[in-house]
């Protein structure tokens, strides 16, 4: 009867992996043990623990209604493009930090956007740093963050995802503070950035033009700041060139002068 019992319980176990994985496959075909729905809650938790922790303030949009008018035009535009899998699933808020110190912006599971005074100041033209929201949008959108928790925890998360009850988010969201992307994944949202930016009239090469921009400048405590969560593939410059190249792309529009004037709205 004990044997019966044990068959019967890993016959259980077994039928709850099947159902668990094969429901856990993401837009793209790829395999993730997170639903969307809990990139959405995973961002929105890991949103609160910024704006609880983080010794810079968020700007409010209320106090900043010109900067954000601006950001959200930008943002807005990429997000009408058809390539972006979760564009009406993910809420897709977008923040502004005060820091000018710190040339970053980042994306959250779910799209919950994030960027630092310090690169809006730095970069020169709306094309560049729509590129690097285009950037960050494809790591939420092709849910690299979760899938490399899914890489890193495994079985671990499954047990979580049973039995972690209401502590689960928690641990999880501890999880993803000290994950980094990996360089396919930074060369996955660096073409992604680019077919973003293809359906605007956004120049398509803009995340190549940061990228220039922060070597030709000699910001390397900016770099070397981006780069702890975005590793550097190799040829990156040169590799969003060829892509922006394959889609036969002609030159797009920078706005400068728009630009100057966002820069001018913050303060």
């Amino acid at each position: 009867m004990k044997v019966v019992n044990q068959m019967n319980k890993n016959n259980f176990f077994l039928f709850l992996m099947i159902l668990f994985i094969s429901g856990c496959r993401s837009k793209d075909g790829s395999f993730n043990a997170f639903s969307p729905d809990f990139d959405i809650k995973l961002g929105k938790q890991f949103s609160r623990q910024i704006e609880a922790v983080s010794s810079a303030p968020i700007l409010m949009e209320s106090d900043y209604p010109e900067a954000y008018k601006h950001l959200h035009q930008i943002t807005n535009a990429l997000l009408k493009s058809n390539k972006i899998l979760y564009r009406d699933e993910f809420p897709w808020e977008v923040y502004i930090i005060q820091d000018d110190s710190v040339l970053n912006a980042f994306c959250t599971p779910g799209g919950y956007i994030y960027v630092y005074t310090g690169i809006i100041k730095f970069l020169d033209s709306d094309d560049q740093l729509a590129g690097v929201i285009g950037h960050e949008i494809a790591h939420a959108d092709l849910r690299h963050s979760t899938k490399q928790l899914t890489k890193n925890y495994g079985l671990k998360i499954f047990l979580w995802m049973i039995f972690g009850g209401s502590s689960t988010i928690g641990n999880i969201t501890e999880g993803l503070l000290n994950l980094s992307f990996s360089r396919s994944d930074e060369t996955e949202a660096d073409m992604k950035s680019v077919e973003y930016l293809a359906d605007t009239e956004y120049d398509a090469r803009g995340v190549a033009r940061f990228f220039q921009k922060m070597e030709t400048s000699g910001e390397s405590a900016g770099l070397l700041q981006f780069l702890n969560t975005h590793p550097n593939p190799e040829n990156r410059v040169d590799d969003i060139y060829k892509k922006w190249k394959s889609l036969g792309m002609k030159e797009g529009r920078r706005f400068t002068k728009e630009y100057s004037a966002f820069k001018g709205s913050l303060p």
